[in-house]
């Protein structure tokens, strides 16, 4: 196995793995209920979510991700959620409409946060900015590897580094890591090809 799965990219790369996704931005959620380009070929609802940082008030990114997260369990396909400073508002979102897989991109959360969304039966995937924080190294060390990704996001670090690093803060080889991840991606993506 050579490839690597990038979850989410905005670089994406040979060598790597990525799945095909459409959605509203919660920064764009004023352009909801637009038509989503590119969603008849998309394998995933995403980027989607909410931002208590930057983007329209939370009335329209609640409109914005309820809508898409209707459509993901309609369509069934599993959706890629950004989160910033709102954590908790969007596991309630996720009680109420739980598509058949959710990937926590970019997670930055502490371990109680990742132990919550992993009982809700969520993914996380981490990237460069997880070794910034204690707390979320913490949380890919608690994360288990059936249901664990790497991602690059718009960090301009090759994926295999990524992998190095997350692998070096497991403590396992970083053909553990991509065999993990590449299972996970088909237990996600793989049916849906088939």
């Amino acid at each position: 196995m050579e490839r690597y799965v990038d979850i989410h990219t905005h670089h994406p790369a040979a060598g790597s793995t990525t799945p095909l996704s459409a959605g509203i931005h919660p920064w764009d959620a004023e352009r909801f209920p637009a038509t989503i380009p590119g969603l008849e070929d998309a394998e995933a609802i995403g980027e989607i979510g909410l931002d208590a940082l930057r983007g329209p008030a939370r009335e329209v990114q609640l409109a914005a991700l309820r809508a898409q997260l209707r459509l993901a369990c309609e369509r069934e396909l599993p959706v890629v959620l950004h989160c910033v400073k709102a954590f908790e508002p969007l596991m309630h979102e996720l009680k109420a409409c739980m598509p058949r897989a959710v990937i926590f991109h970019g997670f930055i959360g502490s371990p109680q946060q990742a132990q919550q969304a992993l009982a809700q039966g969520c993914y996380l995937s981490f990237g460069a900015r997880t070794f910034a924080s204690p707390r979320t190294l913490d949380a890919l060390r608690s994360t288990p590897l059936d249901r664990l990704f790497v991602e690059t996001d718009e960090a301009p670090d090759p994926i295999g580094e990524l992998y190095a690093r997350v692998a070096a803060a497991r403590g396992v080889t970083v053909d553990t890591l991509r065999r993990a991840t590449f299972e996970n991606y088909e237990r996600i993506f793989g049916k849906r090809n088939g």
